[in-house]
């Protein structure tokens, strides 16, 4: 180990390290609302000051125990301290971590937790002061007063005197305009004074940045903007160091012996009961439903790295000896490692919409009002979102109303926590018009309902990749929408050819094909709607509907013939008729129930009466034999401005192929191949039917065997 980090290099290290933890001590700062620390409920300061007050005594007799086995010899009282803040604290920016991951950020649960993490944040900050000014001063009380004294007057000169300065830049800090480059280097020479002046007064480094943190003005983009550009160093760099120069500082080795070990089990079990008892008996005393208290209880007992950095002091400090600090370290990792499965086994939020009617786009009603949730990977998918939110919009008499989110996905970077606190509501996405990033995104679509009829309600998701979809899907059926449009995963460069944006939003698109509450269109753009023409005088499109049979076509046909009634849209249909012949192998022979038959008949019939009052409409039927005369009247629908097809529409001669995307079925895929020579975007529909998952696979008997007819699915 010597060899790899010789002991020259270790004052580097922990410089460097030091660094990184004084800013991330910032950002842990700038996480917490002290106005929200003041607004905090009864039952929140109730939790906090229980899971405060147990844990400390319980960590105060533990020492007693500690003190006379493992760890003889160092000061009672600084020793006392810091194993009853060691046992209390709650570590406020991982808990906010494992809340966002679990979606309870913004849920009740996860409200109270963080309002009562924030209390105890700021509580055991405190007594950690105290801890370490009692520490490394000698026996002199007047020496330990005067540290606290200094500190106190610390804090109040940066309230009168720092925090005005600080107010004063964010309120200079448009958010439509990045923040200046100068006020970022006078907030971290500020952060690097604090931290001057807090080392001098004896206190320690830490507490200057962390008071600096909670000094800054949380409103508008100043903070957001501040975050993102420290916490990429900071994550990437010097937290690592700093984790390695813990991980040389505990010596495992240490903890030897049966009394050891059983020191270890004492000390996971008086942390983890004190906190857990703590916590749970106040809870219930608020009334609280037994599986809430019992999630808040396993939630306080979160620690992580906060732990590690006052563990760390207090072994700089002389106050923990090697043995005792490696005893306290897994014990920190113990009870966060056991967090996330606990609380996923006691606590699932009941979040279930109220039942609806409408999940497909082809009703009885045709004239009920069409609710969409159209999702979107960035701003530039708005041109081609507005252009089919706009040919959706039919005529005057039909309602539509659109909902747009915003995927983004959630990462272990601050700034990713404190959006998704501001774009969540009681653990679902929703929209909050103050966040700075996402501006043009609102403003794109204020701008397209000053000039329609259409109201387009922005959302935003922010979530891991692994669970996007749950909020896709619950957000869907909370808005009781008929259609989920998904943005494919890939996107078209000027050539024509696609690229890959992020694989995992593939796999977002499958989840959300298998679970979703209603009808799923996957949108493939290929420009479309760039320029942009919103006002309904200048509007015109021209779309092409492939209609090869099956409950998906006879969807996204009652989706195009909704758009042929907008006075700019002008509709062609293709109705392929496959020429049985006698010598087509099996696997691509077209085998389709007489009840899926009799439906598209008797959807066809009453579309074509449409087309006769409607002259924007032109029905044609095209008999195709094999794959080659099928794509070749594919091909005469490219200079069209967007096709749809059913997801599961099966032409004559096309067979599944690994370069193809399930998601998009037979036909899908090659109309987003290169094979699809033309700068038609695509629409690939699937129909929405309870007994069968959207995300089924293509040629599963359940799946060709369509036997619903027009107006079941409801």
């Amino acid at each position: 180990m010597h060899r790899i980090f010789p002991p020259r290099s270790m004052t580097v290290l922990d410089s460097l390290a030091n660094m990184g933890l004084l800013l991330f001590l910032f950002l842990v700062g700038l996480e917490l609302d002290v106005n929200s620390i003041r607004r905090t409920g009864r039952k929140a300061l109730g939790i906090a000051l229980s899971g405060i007050t147990l844990p400390f005594l319980l960590g105060v007799g533990t020492s007693f125990v500690l003190k006379s086995t493992v760890a003889k010899g160092v000061d009672t009282a600084p020793f006392l301290v810091f194993m009853g803040v060691a046992f209390s604290i709650t570590a406020f920016p991982v808990l906010a971590r494992i809340l966002a991951e679990l979606k309870l950020l913004t849920t009740d649960i996860g409200r109270i937790a963080m309002s009562a993490a924030a209390v105890n944040d700021v509580a055991a900050w405190i007594l950690l002061a105290l801890a370490v000014a009692l520490s490394g001063t000698g026996r002199s009380p007047l020496v330990s007063l005067w540290v606290l004294l200094s500190g106190v007057t610390f804090v109040i000169f940066a309230v009168l005197a720092v925090r005005p300065v600080l107010a004063w830049m964010a309120r200079r800090s448009d958010d439509s305009e990045p923040v200046h480059e100068g006020y970022m280097c006078v907030v971290l020479a500020v952060v690097l004074a604090a931290g001057f002046a807090t080392d001098a007064i004896g206190i320690h480094v830490l507490f200057g940045g962390f008071v600096m943190g909670l000094l800054m003005p949380k409103e508008g983009a100043f903070a957001v903007s501040l975050t993102e550009k420290i916490e990429d160093l900071v994550s990437g760099l010097f937290l690592p160091l700093y984790f390695v120069s813990s991980g040389l500082k505990t010596d495992v080795a240490t903890i030897r012996g049966a009394q050891s070990w059983g020191m270890l089990g004492l000390v996971i079990l008086t942390a983890c009961v004190g906190k857990f008892l703590g916590t749970v008996g106040v809870s219930k005393a608020f009334k609280m439903p037994c599986r809430e208290a019992l999630a808040l209880g396993f939630l306080m007992n979160t620690k992580g790295l906060v732990e590690l950095i006052v563990l760390n002091i207090g072994k700089d400090r002389k106050v923990l000896n090697d043995q005792t600090f490696a005893i306290m370290v897994l014990m920190a990792l113990f009870t966060t490692f056991i967090t996330t499965p606990l609380v996923t086994a006691v606590y699932k939020p009941a979040r279930k919409a109220p039942p609806y009617k409408h999940r497909t786009i082809q009703r009885k009603n045709p004239d009920s009002e069409l609710r969409m949730l159209a999702c979107l990977h960035n701003a530039r998918s708005i041109p081609a979102l507005i252009h089919l939110i706009e040919a959706s919009r039919g005529t005057r008499r039909r309602l539509l109303c659109v909902y747009a989110m915003h995927l983004m996905e959630l990462s272990e970077r601050p700034s990713a926590i404190l959006m998704a606190n501001k774009v969540r509501h009681n653990g679902l996405p929703f929209w909050n018009k103050s966040h700075p990033n996402s501006d043009h995104i609102v403003v794109a679509f204020d701008a397209y309902h000053s000039l329609s009829s259409v109201s387009v309600r922005p959302m935003t998701a922010i979530s891991s990749l692994t669970t996007m979809h749950e909020d896709i899907c619950s957000s869907a059926e909370h808005k009781r929408a008929a259609l989920i449009v998904l943005p494919f995963h890939k996107q078209a460069r000027i050539d024509g050819n696609f690229e890959l944006t992020r694989p995992g939003f593939r796999q977002v698109n499958l989840r959300v094909l298998e679970n979703a509450p209603c009808s799923v269109a996957i949108f493939v753009d290929r420009g479309l709607g760039a320029p942009a023409r919103i006002p309904t005088s200048d509007f015109a499109s021209s779309i092409a509907m492939l209609f090869f049979g099956g409950q998906d076509d006879r969807e996204a046909l009652a989706y195009a013939a909704r758009m042929a009634e907008h006075p700019g849209v002008s509709l062609i249909v293709h109705h392929f008729l496959p020429v049985p012949q006698t010598n087509q192998p099996d696997g691509v022979r077209i085998n389709m129930d007489a009840g899926s038959r009799e439906a598209d008949k008797k959807f066809l019939v009453d579309f074509q009466a449409m087309e006769t009052t409607n002259q924007s409409i032109r029905y044609e039927e095209l008999e195709v034999r094999n794959r080659e005369e099928t794509v070749a009247a594919i091909r005469n629908v490219a200079r069209c401005n967007l096709v749809l097809v059913g997801r599961r529409a099966e032409a004559p001669g096309f067979e599944m192929r690994s370069t193809d995307c399930t998601e998009l079925g037979l036909v899908g895929s090659f109309l987003a191949s290169q094979e699809f020579t033309g700068g038609a975007s695509v629409l690939v529909v699937g129909q929405y039917n309870p007994g069968i998952a959207n995300g089924s696979t293509l040629f599963s008997e359940d799946t060709l065997e369509m036997s619903k007819t027009p107006g079941d699915n409801f």
